[in-house]
């Protein structure tokens, strides 16, 4: 599996330096938004926090007086070919088979926040602007160069070697880098600024607190870290979660990892009930990405007490200084 993930990394770090050099001398030229746009993304391949950040600067944005919309490919989901409005801000208006997990978790948190899927984000900017919303946080959009951007930040881990979509050189298109505190030392930390960017700034995830998949009632921790506790998860970094969920006091006696983005079909349901009696667990914990995705599964929800940990970003404060200063240049609606 590594050795397939580095060819993987290699061929995607060859394609987007071809890409960047056409951009890059002009050949190939941006198509500017009809709103502000601001881009959330990484270089590596899978997840670095970038949903919890996306879900901190639109709730920012909400309370500056703006009008926010999330603009996402809908990874994985059934209008990403197409297109589709997950949420107009007044209801949501899909599914998350239909506009991808991470859009509707976000647009499940958000409901005052559009929320805008499909390969094609200018168009979604385009339906953005038209249905009255006032500026744009594009999720995972630093490779895609095609749609411009106001401000680009880029969340990136030292640690990362080989899993890159991206060459190192490639975060100097960045106007600011989020690194996680205690990825970063000093050394590394001046290198990266001296070479590549304006702003870096160290965060930390957080926990939120654990929540019933089935109702939205907050859990105290001390009522899950007096069980035996199976946790599961279908994301890129795994042994993240599982960290978290040991950080915040659980005693986690088993752990299952299934692939990114993960739909859990019936047999793998199954599978999580048979770890969960052979490990004697007395409740399970997943993400809430994948809490999303069970919800409607009664069946399997009624064999076991499924919780979902809930997690935040808490950033460096110059980087909302960096935020306050763009959004005071940008008109409110």
């Amino acid at each position: 599996m590594t050795f397939l993930l580095l060819i993987f990394s290699l061929l995607s770090r060859f394609g987007s330096q071809v890409k960047n050099v056409l951009y890059d001398l002009g050949v190939f030229k941006p198509k500017i938004a009809p709103l502000p746009v601001i881009s959330v993304g990484n270089i590596a391949l899978g997840g670095t926090e970038k949903t919890p950040l996306v879900i901190e600067l639109l709730t920012r944005l909400q309370d500056k007086g703006f009008r926010p919309a999330l603009v996402s490919r809908g990874y994985k989901g059934r209008w990403e070919r197409r297109g589709g409005v997950l949420s107009d801000a007044k209801k949501i208006l899909g599914t998350w088979e239909e506009g991808g997990d991470e859009s509707f978790l976000v647009a499940q948190n958000l409901p005052r926040v559009g929320v805008f899927v499909g390969k094609d984000r200018m168009s979604s900017c385009v339906r953005a602007k038209e249905s009255g919303f006032s500026i744009v946080v594009l999720d995972d959009g630093f490779q895609h160069r095609r749609l411009g951007r106001d401000l680009d930040i880029v969340l990136y881990s030292p640690r990362e070697k080989m899993a890159l979509r991206e060459s190192r050189r490639a975060l100097k298109r960045a106007d600011v880098c989020l690194v996680k505190k205690g990825d970063e030392d000093g050394v590394e930390r001046g290198t990266i600024r001296r070479v590549f960017f304006k702003d870096i700034f160290a965060y930390s995830v957080i926990s939120q607190g654990f929540y019933f998949v089935l109702g939205p009632e907050a859990v105290p921790v001390e009522r899950l870290a007096k069980k035996k506790i199976l946790a599961f998860c279908g994301i890129a970094r795994p042994q993240r979660f599982l960290a978290q969920a040991r950080e915040s006091g659980l005693d986690v006696v088993s752990f299952l990892t299934f692939p990114d983005h993960y739909v859990y079909p019936q047999p793998s349901l199954d599978k999580i009930v048979r770890a969960f009696r052979e490990a004697g667990a007395e409740a399970a914990v997943t993400t809430e990405k994948d809490g999303v995705k069970i919800t409607a599964r009664r069946s399997f929800l009624k064999s076991i007490p499924v919780f979902y940990l809930k997690i935040g970003l808490r950033v460096e404060p110059g980087f909302y200084e960096k935020i306050n200063a763009f959004l005071e240049k940008k008109d409110k609606p």
